[in-house]
């Protein structure tokens, strides 16, 4: 078996061990088995992107067996690495060794903690799938089934109901981009006949009938198979509209929300788009509305962040907002650029979550940011690697995320898909995200501590070298990771967009986007005073009607309440009673009379039938005549 083919063994053995063997092993032993699956599997990948580096061809392939076909279509458990899967499986494994690290200390005391760390293990399994499929069957497949772990992990705390619902909420609410994304599959293959990802992108740009439709070429099959597999992007990265699972995800451990962020589920979308390249260059409409999606949804989420209390909810619309930005990029066509965001925000997003479980820990399971204060004072480490993390999220000067995120804004202006309305969007959304997060690191870092006095901070954090290392780790990945170069050029190189632009880049335009995060700082400062200060004047979340509307996500979830849920639930009770069997009893109920009836005509008799049908023949005879 080649080193390609192996890759998603080794957490899917640990998956297998740990979950077998449950509480009979104790914590040392899980932790080994979990955490040391996920370093070989991070090896594996250097191993893999070093030997595709240095190799003459491009490609890496795999091929396992041929698990069916449907007409000359063969779906083959295969894997295929390229530039972008390689970035993808260095994320994943990369940053989910690190999570994975951190998570072995972080749930030690937890009962459940075996089948933690299998459900941890399985999710890397099926990201891993779904990055590597050199197929949409195969790709599918993994998308379940981050979808599956999602579920187990965000409702793994489940004695708690409210877990349990937003668990709920996250497979229900993907599961309907799921839905239109197994469409346009269909759609695809019925179109190009083929589902081999590498063939589908190639077969998009020569044949004739699936970018052409004799009523409207804007409605061809290019267009809907690529609205159809945006819908499925939405769904997994919580891009509007379907965005509201994502805050309440925040009901699982840490790590898992750290996972969920920087490494698996809500990148997953990114990637399909990035890979299915071919098939959205045929559809510009459908390239325009996915950076319009992402340019909403980072303005969106950068004003729900303003007004969140918790500190993890914070950090969820962050990532919301981040991956807005990555979907702008691609929309405008700006490949290279949107991934090179999704791999840095991966570095700062789980340096982010993890600072924030470590705190959260220190704290006595403490989220609430108004109960903090003056941390920076009794956790100085972690209170700098999180402003470390904050940097980068800020996009200043020198770490990763300026370099990606200016990399992103830079193409905006003069995109055919994008253009000067989106680039101020993503200037909005900057500006916005240096406030919150100055916001963030006030209320929680400076000012006079607002947690009780008898509070005794947890010392599990300080005595545990293994945790504070991967945190070291992550931060000089976050500082450095954009140091690497992101080229994807030679995937995208043979595919044009139909549309040429004429807008020319004013020479202002990259004083603006630098300035951006300082003026939003500036602001903060002044703002946000009282918050950074030794005060004695207690610091409460305001409950006005609009701070009310915007921690709320916006009203969204009301709005999907009201036209869809209240509905649901109506018709539910209106059936209590069983109203629609009823209507199906009375539709047997028809039958069954005429059943009846006509079988009076069935006596069983030879000469009763040769008379009906001597009878018949006459009547019919007459009919003619006449």
């Amino acid at each position: 078996m080649s080193l390609l083919a192996s890759l998603p063994l080794y957490p899917l053995l640990s998956f297998l061990i740990l979950i077998s063997f449950g509480k009979r092993l104790s914590w040392v032993m899980a932790s080994w088995v979990s955490v040391g699956a996920m370093g070989a599997a991070a090896f594996c990948s250097m191993f893999l992107v070093n030997q595709l580096s240095t190799s003459d061809t491009s490609v890496i392939t795999a091929h396992m067996w041929q698990w069916f076909s449907i007409g000359s279509a063969k779906v083959n458990v295969s894997f295929y690495l390229d530039a972008l899967s390689a970035v993808m499986i260095l994320v994943v494994t990369g940053v989910g060794f690190l999570i994975h690290l951190f998570a072995a200390i972080y749930m030690k005391s937890d009962e459940n903690f075996t089948r933690f760390m299998a459900y941890m293990n399985l999710f890397i399994v099926a990201m891993l799938v779904l990055v590597l499929a050199d197929n949409l069957v195969l790709l599918y497949l993994g998308w379940e089934g981050v979808g599956l772990c999602s579920f187990l992990l965000i409702g793994f705390w489940y004695q708690e109901k409210s877990n349990v619902l937003a668990a709920r909420k996250a497979f229900i609410v993907t599961r309907i981009g799921d839905t239109a994304m197994v469409i346009g599959l269909f759609l695809l293959f019925k179109s190009l006949a083929s589902l081999n990802i590498a063939e589908i992108n190639q077969l998009a740009q020569t044949t004739i009938s699936f970018t052409s439709n004799s009523m409207n070429a804007a409605h061809s099959d290019a267009y809907w198979a690529a609205l159809l597999l945006l819908g499925g992007a939405v769904g997994k990265s919580a891009q509007l509209p379907l965005q509201t699972w994502l805050p309440d995800a925040m009901a699982g451990p840490t790590p898992v929300s750290a996972l969920i962020h920087a490494a698996t589920m809500v990148t997953a979308g990114v990637y399909l788009i990035a890979r299915m390249n071919g098939v959205f260059l045929m559809a510009p409409e459908v390239m325009n509305y996915v950076a319009w999606l992402g340019g909403i949804t980072l303005l969106i989420a950068g004003v729900a962040a303003l007004a969140q209390n918790d500190i993890k909810r914070v950090l969820a619309y962050s990532t919301m907002s981040q991956i807005g930005y990555m979907m702008l990029a691609l929309g405008a066509g700006a490949w290279s650029a949107g991934v090179f965001h999704l791999m840095t925000h991966a570095f700062f997003k789980a340096l982010l979550f993890l600072t924030a479980g470590a705190v959260i820990l220190a704290l006595h399971h403490q989220q609430d940011i108004f109960k903090m204060g003056g941390l920076l004072k009794r956790l100085p480490v972690e209170a700098t690697l999180f402003l470390v993390g904050l940097a980068c999220l800020i996009a200043l000067p020198g770490t990763s995320g300026f370099f990606s995120k200016e990399a992103i804004i830079a193409s905006l202006w003069s995109s055919p898909t994008a253009g000067p309305s989106l680039w101020w969007c993503a200037i909005l959304g900057a500006l916005l995200t240096s406030i919150y997060s100055c916001r963030l690191f006030f209320l929680a870092f400076l000012g006079k501590a607002r947690f009780p006095e008898n509070l005794v901070i947890s010392d599990h954090i300080e005595t545990n070298k293994l945790l504070r290392g991967a945190l070291f780790i992550l931060a000089l990945l976050s500082l450095f990771g954009g140091l690497v170069t992101v080229d994807l050029s030679s995937l995208f190189s043979s595919y044009k967009p139909s549309v040429v632009s004429s807008i020319d880049s004013p020479s202002w335009l990259h004083i603006v986007a630098i300035a951006t995060p300082f003026i939003g700082i500036i602001f903060s400062w002044f703002y946000y005073r009282r918050y950074r200060i030794v005060t004695d004047e207690p610091l409460t979340a305001s409950h006005s009607a609009w701070i009310v509307f915007c921690r709320n996500g916006l009203g969204f979830d009301t709005l999907y309440s009201t036209l869809l849920i209240k509905p649901y639930c109506f018709v539910a009770k209106l059936n209590k009673n069983d109203l629609f069997d009823q209507i199906l009893m009375l539709i047997a109920w028809y039958v069954r009379i005429w059943r009846d009836i006509l079988s009076v005509s069935q006596s069983g008799s030879l000469r009763w039938f040769a008379a009906a049908f001597g009878l018949s023949l006459v009547g019919l005879i007459c009919v003619v005549t006449l």
